[in-house]
């Protein structure tokens, strides 16, 4: 199968989409060739915007062009998004609701060797708890495409998180895409896997190791933090056990946002497959994903730990 990293996805998909959506204007972080963005840049230069090493301003120029009618795509390493932005992004971008979109690349740990200072692990859940924010995490280059469009097309703040490595690509063209609604990649009985970004891959293969050991696992994805679909989630939860993988903390991702759905309206027992309260570190990818058990082999663990 083809790799594709999702921040390459999302430079494509804005030079693709800019045609369409003329409204749209790109900032970046002086990172464009990392992000991506710069893509957009050579297509549509005067519609592009170098705000320097300076994440404040990114956002609160963002917030600028999204009073006068733009579509802003706020682009920068997500660490930098969600940390160094924060204020501006709660107070010039939530608070007011405007129709900014942060796209935040080289999240998790698959950012490999720049280490734990580059690695956002929380960033999710940052977003998460913010009002108004809507919250995506693709799980592939074909996925990014379609939530870049989706992002653009929705009124209000928008968090799309991109990971720098390449990944296998699962969908194929023809996937619909629907901000906050899940959706399950293979039915099952025994045990529910839910997961978010790279991990839907590492999901999809652990279902296969499960099925030689006769576990007939369901596999969700919820590229859509927030809002939630508590109906997919619901509907996992027949299986009578719940395993949740993501590349990010285990504190306030998507394994804290399915315990509250559950913990509400139908309590199951759950394993949460993610970083356990702890930073990352400098490594190739692979190795970082195998030190901190987020392969399909820790979430086959996980779930023959319930059954």
């Amino acid at each position: 199968m083809t790799k594709v990293a999702t921040r390459e996805a999302y430079g494509q998909a804005l030079a693709e989409i800019g045609e369409e959506i003329k409204e749209i204007v790109v900032l970046d972080a002086d990172l464009s060739g990392s992000t991506k963005t710069a893509i957009f840049a050579k297509k549509y230069p005067e519609r592009f915007f170098n705000m320097g090493i300076a994440e404040q301003n990114l956002m609160s120029t963002a917030a600028g062009f999204a009073t006068c009618g733009k579509i802003p795509f706020a682009s920068t390493f997500a660490i930098f998004a969600t940390g160094r932005a924060f204020e501006q992004v709660r107070n010039s971008i939530c608070y007011p609701q405007l129709n900014v979109k942060i796209a935040a690349t080289h999240a998790g740990l698959t950012v490999g060797e720049d280490g734990a200072t580059h690695q956002s692990i929380e960033d999710l859940a940052i977003m998460r708890a913010l009002p108004n924010m809507t919250v995506i995490n693709p799980a592939d280059g074909v996925e990014a495409k379609k939530a870049v469009k989706a992002a653009a097309l929705h009124k209000g703040p928008v968090y799309l998180r991109f990971g720098r490595m390449a990944v296998e690509t699962i969908f194929d063209e023809d996937y619909d895409f629907q901000i906050g609604k899940g959706e399950i990649l293979k039915e099952g009985t025994d045990v529910a896997i839910i997961a978010t970004g790279i991990m839907v891959g590492e999901a999809l293969k652990a279902a296969k190791l499960l099925e030689h050991d006769g576990v007939n696992a369901m596999v969700v994805n919820i590229h859509t933090l927030k809002p939630i679909d508590e109906e997919i989630i619901l509907k996992a939860a027949e299986c009578g056990a719940i395993v949740t993988a993501e590349e990010h903390t285990i504190i306030g991702g998507l394994g804290s946002a399915v315990a509250e759905v559950l913990a509400e309206k139908k309590p199951t027992p759950m394993r949460k497959v993610g970083i356990k309260d702890q930073f990352g570190q400098s490594g190739k990818p692979d190795e970082l994903l195998k030190l901190y058990n987020l392969t399909a082999e820790d979430i086959v663990k996980a779930a023959k730990e319930m059954k």
